[in-house]
C-alpha cells in the first residue's frame, strides 16, 4: 500500500476527520507525524506516533489523560478523539504563531508564556509523576544494555549529578502538573494568550524543571533566564533562579540520553546524535563551571 493510501485509511477510521477537505503536514515533532485536517465542521490536528514509546518512556494513555487535564486548565487544545489502536491523538487546531527561540526576547511574549505555565501548573493534577533522575537512570540503563553510543565523558559527572539530586530532593517543593518538554515549538501564541501543546512526557513535577527546560531548550542568555524566572514568580529571588538553572542542567543531562536512544532506534531522518551531544556538552560545561557549587549552595540555603 502506498503511504498516501495508508494515511487516507487511517484518517477514514476517525469519525471527526471524515468529509475532510484538506490535509496538511505540520512541521516539528521528533516522535510524531503531525497533520492539520480541515473538515466542514472544524480544523483538527492528528498526532500519529512514529517512535518506540517503550524505549523513550512515553505512556500514550497518560498523554491522552493529561492532554484533557491541560485543556480543562484552559491552556491546551480540546481533545477530540484518542485512538490507541491507531497510535493517534486528535485535538482541535489552535490558530496562532508557533514560537521560536527568539520569540522570548519580546517581553510581552515572555509574560504570556510564563502566564501559560502558571495556568497549567494551577490546573488539575496529572496522571503520573515525572522525575528526571529516575528517567535519566532508566535511559542510561537502556543505552548501556544495548550498547548505544554515549560520549566518553558522560559518566565522569556522576558525582556532581548525585549532588544535584541530593540538593533538589532535600529542598523539594510541591509538585504541579507539568508538560516537561516545553521547547519553543510547543508554545502557540494567538496574540492574547499562549497555548501549550504536546503532553508526551507530562507528569507532576517541580515547576522549576518546566522553567529550566524551556530556558535551555530555547538557548536563553543568563539575562533572559532571570527575566523568565521573574515573569513566572513575580519577583526575582536568588534561590528560585538557582533552582531553575539546576533544573535546566537536569534537562540537559537527562534529555541528552533521549537523543542517543533516538539516534540508534528512530526511523526519522534526523541527526539525533548531534541533538543529544549539544545538550550533554551544555551540561558538562555547567558541571565543571565555578558557578556550579554556588548554585547548589543557593538552592540549599533558600529552599
Amino acid at each position: 500500500m502506498e503511504p498516501d493510501d495508508a494515511l487516507e485509511t487511517l484518517l477514514d477510521q476517525v469519525d471527526a476527520l471524515r468529509g475532510r477537505t484538506l490535509v496538511e503536514e505540520l512541521s516539528g515533532g521528533l516522535t510524531n507525524r503531525n497533520l492539520k485536517v480541515t473538515t466542514p465542521h472544524g480544523e483538527y490536528v492528528i498526532r500519529c506516533s512514529q517512535s518506540d514509546a517503550g524505549l523513550l518512556g512515553i505512556d500514550r494513555d497518560a498523554e491522552h489523560l493529561n492532554s484533557r487535564a491541560a485543556a480543562q486548565a484552559g491552556v491546551a487544545p480540546t481533545v477530540v478523539d484518542y485512538r490507541p489502536d491507531l497510535g493517534a491523538l486528535v485535538i482541535e487546531y489552535v490558530p496562532g504563531v508557533t514560537l521560536t527561540e527568539g520569540s522570548f526576547t519580546d517581553p510581552a511574549v515572555l509574560d504570556r508564556a510564563a502566564e501559560a505555565c502558571r495556568r497549567l501548573h494551577a490546573g488539575p493534577r496529572f496522571t503520573g509523576d515525572f522525575d528526571m533522575f529516575t528517567r535519566q537512570a532508566g535511559y542510561l540503563a537502556i543505552v548501556r544494555e544495548r550498547g548505544f553510543s554515549l560520549p566518553s565523558g558522560y559518566l565522569h559527572h556522576q558525582a556532581a549529578w548525585d549532588d544535584v539530586r541530593r540538593v533538589l530532593r532535600a529542598t523539594a517543593r510541591p509538585t504541579v502538573p507539568c508538560n516537561n518538554d516545553l521547547l519553543a515549538g510547543n508554545y502557540i501564541d494567538d496574540g492574547e494568550r499562549v497555548w501549550l501543546i504536546d503532553y508526551e512526557y507530562s507528569g507532576n513535577n517541580d515547576p522549576c524543571f518546566e522553567l529550566g527546560n524551556t530556558a535551555t531548550e530555547c538557548e536563553f542568555t543568563p539575562e533572559l533566564t532571570e527575566a523568565w524566572t521573574e515573569a513566572y514568580f513575580g519577583a526575582l529571588r536568588r534561590p528560585d533562579l538557582a533552582r531553575v538553572r539546576l533544573q535546566a542542567l537536569c534537562s540537559e543531562y537527562g534529555w541528552s540520553l533521549w537523543g542517543f536512544i533516538q539516534a540508534a532506534t528512530s526511523p526519522i531522518d534526523y541527526d539525533f546524535h548531534s541533538w543529544g551531544l549539544h545538550r550533554y556538552e551544555k551540561a558538562a560545561r555547567t558541571f565543571t563551571s565555578p558557578d556550579f557549587p554556588r548554585l547548589l549552595q543557593e538552592v540549599s540555603d533558600g529552599g
